[in-house]
C-alpha cells in the first residue's frame, strides 16, 4: 500500500510540512513513474509504503507518520531514464555533504518577536548591499561570513543610518564560495553562511545582548540551531534594530553546475543535454538556465518562493535579478510571471517592496498592472551612477579643464518615473565593483592614491550626490568608510579583498573620517523632509567651474533646502548663487569639515548665508556664497 493519503487535499504544502502525527509530503512530477520518500523515518528503506500518490495534474502526496522536526530525507524518483535520488526543490534546509546533501524537516516556527515593527515608508529607504559571506568574516580561515557575523555588526548599521538591508542572494549554491546568483536549491539558506552548532556560544551572547538592549526575551540556544533559525534571528533582530530587510531573489535563472540530483533533472525524463528538462529552457543565462516560464507549474514554484520568505522569513521585499531577461526571454509568459509575482507579493504583505533590476530600463516596469504595467515598486537607474562616475574620472585628471557637470543635471531626477523614490541610486554596487570590473569610488577619484585629499573629496561630492539628490539611495558595503579596493566572492583566494574593518577602527583615520561623513549625511536626509519629497529643480550648472546646485522642497511643509556640490579643485570665493527664497539660510552641513576631522582648514559661510541679492539663475534672489574645493554643502530656511 502506497503511503497514506487521508491528510491530504489540494491545498496541502509542497514540499515536506510537519503536522499532528508526522509530516506531509508533496511534489511536482508529471513524467516520472514513482516517486518515493526516504528518510531516517525509514531508515532509508524503499516500499510499497513509501510510495507517494499521483494525482491528474502530475502532483505527488502522502503523509507519513512519525517524522519529527530535524528528520532528514530525499526523494527517490523513476523516471524513463531509470531512477535516482533527487533532492525536495521545497527543502527548507539541507545538510552540508554536497553535492549528496540530505533534505533536512524543519518547521515554520520560529519565536519572531518583531510584530511592532512596520516597513519605513519607500521614500525613507536608504539600502545598504551587501554579500554575507565577505561583509564581516571574523573567523577567516576556519569559515567565510554567517548570518550571525551579520548579526554582530546590526548596531553599527542602525548607528551609520541604515533602514534597509539588501542581502546578496542567500540560497543554497553549488560552489564554495559565490555572489549567489548561481543558486539551486531555493528555499533553503545558503548552508556555508550557517554556524555549527559547537560555535554558537559567542553568538548567542551577542544576540542575547541585543536583545536585552530591546527590552525583549532573551533565546536559548536551540533556538539558533541550523541555518534556517540563523538567518530569521538576523531578520528579527534588524527588524528590532528599525531596519527592513529585502532579499536578493533569482527568478530569471537558476545554478551551472546542476548535478544529478537537482531540480534540473528532477523526474528523471532524461540525462544528457536535451531541452526535455522539467523547469528549464535550452537558453543560457549567466551560466545557467532560464526557467520554462510557459508552464504554470513552473511559474508558481517561484512565487511559492517569495511567498514563503515573506510568511516564513518576514522579509521586507525583494530585489529581483534581471527582470529584463524575463522579458526578453521569456516574452508574453515572463510579463505575465511578473504581474502575477507582484500582485502575490502585495496581497501576502501589502507594505512589500517590489525592486527590479532592470536593464536600460523601463519605466512601465515600475507602473501598476492596472496601467499595464509589471507592478514592481523600483528599480536600479543607471542614469546618475553612470554620470556621477564619468565626471569624478574626468576630475581625476591633471588640469582645471571642464567636466560634465550637465550630465549630472540631467539624470539627477531620473525621468520617466512618477515618483523620485522609484530610481534606486547608488555609484558602487556588487556587479559595479566586482574584481576586475570597475574601481570603488575613492580608486576611480585618484588612481595614483585611492587615500589622497582629491580621492577623499570627490568621494564625498560623489556619495553626498547620492545621498541628497531625489531617489532611494543605495550604499554597497564598505562604501561608507572609503574601502577602495574591490571586492571578491571567493574569500579562500582573494582574502585582501575583504572590507578593512580595522581601518575603520583607527589603523586608517580616513576611514573613520568618512564613516563620520556618511553618517551625518545620513542624518541630514532625515533632518529634512525635503530630501525624501518630490520637489526637484536645478539651479545652476556649470562644466568649466565644476559646479551644479539644485533645490529640493515640499509643498506640504513649505520646506526648501538648496545643494551645491563642485568638484572644482580650487575654493571658490564670492560665488553668486540664486535662491529660491530672500532671508536667512543655514549652512546645515558641509563635507569639507570632515577631512581630518575637524578640519582646521576648512571652509565655508560661517554658519549660513544671507540671500538678498538681486534675482539669478531664474530664482528671485540671490547671495554671494564659498564653495570649498571638492564639496558638498546643503542650505535650509533659517
Amino acid at each position: 500500500m502506497p503511503a497514506s493519503i487521508e491528510l491530504v487535499t489540494s491545498n496541502t504544502p509542497m514540499g515536506a510540512n510537519l503536522v499532528e502525527g508526522g509530516a506531509t509530503f508533496r511534489t511536482w512530477a508529471p513524467v516520472a513513474l514513482e516517486v518515493h520518500v526516504l528518510g531516517t523515518f525509514n531508515e532509508w528503506q524503499r516500499c510499497d509504503a513509501t510510495l507517494l500518490t499521483k494525482d491528474s495534474d502530475g502532483y505527488w502526496s502522502g503523509f507519513f507518520p512519525g517524522v519529527r522536526e530535524f528528520d532528514e530525507y530525499k526523494f527517490w524518483i523513476v523516471g524513463p531514464a531509470g531512477g535516482g535520488w533527487k533532492r525536495d526543490p521545497y527543502a527548507r534546509e539541507l545538510t552540508p555533504d554536497w553535492p549528496q546533501s540530505n533534505c533536512i524537516v524543519r518547521s515554520p516556527s520560529f519565536p519572531w518577536q518583531d510584530s511592532s515593527f512596520e516597513t519605513p515608508e519607500f521614500s525613507d529607504f536608504v539600502i545598504y548591499q551587501l554579500h554575507v559571506g565577505t561583509f564581516y568574516a571574523p573567523r577567516l580561515p576556519a569559515q567565510a561570513g554567517t548570518f550571525l557575523d551579520v548579526v554582530e555588526k546590526l548596531e553599527y548599521l542602525d548607528d551609520l543610518g541604515v533602514t534597509c538591508l539588501q542581502l546578496l542572494p542567500i540560497v543554497e549554491f553549488q560552489t564554495l564560495f559565490s555572489m549567489g546568483y548561481n543558486g539551486t536549491d531555493y528555499f533553503s539558506p545558503e548552508m556555508e553562511y550557517g554556524v555549527p552548532d559547537d560555535r554558537l556560544g559567542p553568538y548567542l551572547q551577542t544576540v542575547n545582548r541585543l536583545l536585552r538592549q530591546k527590552g525583549v526575551e532573551e533565546i536559548e540556544l536551540e533556538t539558533l540551531r541550523g541555518s534556517v533559525n540563523q538567518l530569521k534571528t538576523l531578520v528579527n533582530l534588524a527588524h528590532l534594530y528599525g531596519m527592513a530587510v529585502i532579499f536578493d531573489v533569482v527568478y530569471n535563472h537558476a545554478g551551472g553546475e546542476f548535478g544529478d540530483e537537482s531540480l534540473y533533472f528532477f523526474d528523471m525524463e532524461h540525462r544528457g543535454d536535451n531541452n526535455d528538462s522539467l523547469y528549464f529552457t535550452s537558453q543560457g543565462h549567466a551560466g545557467g538556465l532560464v526557467f520554462a516560464f510557459w508552464k504554470r507549474e513552473v511559474r508558481q514554484f517561484l512565487i511559492d518562493n517569495a511567498k514563503f520568505f515573506l510568511e516564513e522569513y518576514h522579509v521586507d521585499g525583494f530585489r529581483y535579478d534581471q527582470v529584463s531577461v524575463l522579458v526578453h526571454e521569456a516574452g508574453e509568459n515572463g510579463w505575465r510571471f511578473c504581474q502575477a509575482l507582484t500582485e502575490t507579493t502585495k496581497y501576502v504583505k501589502n507594505d512589500a517592496i517590489d525592486h527590479a533590476e532592470f536593464w536600460n530600463v523601463n519605466p512601465d516596469i515600475v507602473r501598476s498592472r492596472s496601467e499595464g504595467g509589471a507592478g514592481f515598486d523600483c528599480t536600479l537607474h543607471d542614469g546618475l551612477r553612470e554620470s556621477i562616475r564619468r565626471v569624478v574620472g574626468q576630475a581625476s585628471y591633471p588640469g582645471d579643464h571642464e567636466v560634465d557637470m550637465d550630465g549630472i543635471a540631467r539624470q539627477l531626477r531620473a525621468p520617466g518615473f512618477a515618483s523620485a523614490w522609484q530610481a534606486v541610486q547608488g555609484v558602487e554596487n556588487h556587479d559595479e565593483v566586482y574584481r576586475d570590473r570597475e574601481a570603488r569610488m575613492p580608486s576611480l577619484a585618484d588612481p595614483s592614491d585611492p587615500r589622497s585629499w582629491f580621492a577623499r573629496s570627490r568621494s564625498r561630492v560623489a556619495l553626498g550626490l547620492v545621498l541628497f539628490a531625489p531617489g532611494t539611495p543605495m550604499l554597497f558595503m564598505g562604501q561608507e568608510f572609503l574601502e577602495d579596493k574591490q571586492w571578491a566572492d571567493d574569500v579562500a583566494n582573494h582574502a585582501d579583498k575583504l572590507l578593512h574593518w580595522e581601518g575603520l577602527a583607527g589603523e586608517d583615520p580616513s576611514m573613520g573620517d568618512f564613516h563620520r561623513f556618511t553618517r551625518e549625511a545620513i542624518a541630514t536626509r532625515f533632518r529634512h523632509a525635503a530630501f525624501r519629497a518630490e520637489g526637484c529643480r536645478v539651479i545652476h550648472v556649470h562644466n568649466r567651474n565644476r559646479v551644479i546646485a539644485f533645490q529640493r522642497w515640499t509643498p506640504e511643509r513649505g520646506e526648501d533646502v538648496v545643494i551645491v556640490a563642485s568638484l572644482n579643485s580650487s575654493t571658490l570665493y564670492g560665488y553668486e548663487l540664486g535662491f529660491p527664497g530672500f532671508g536667512a539660510w543655514t549652512e546645515s552641513f558641509n563635507s569639507d569639515v570632515y577631512d581630518h576631522w575637524v578640519n582646521p582648514q576648512a571652509r565655508g559661510n560661517g554658519g549660513g548665508v544671507h540671500a538678498w541679492g538681486d534675482p539669478r539663475h531664474a530664482m528671485p534672489t540671490s547671495a554671494q556664497i564659498t564653495i570649498p574645493a571638492n564639496s558638498v554643502l546643503v542650505f535650509s530656511k533659517a
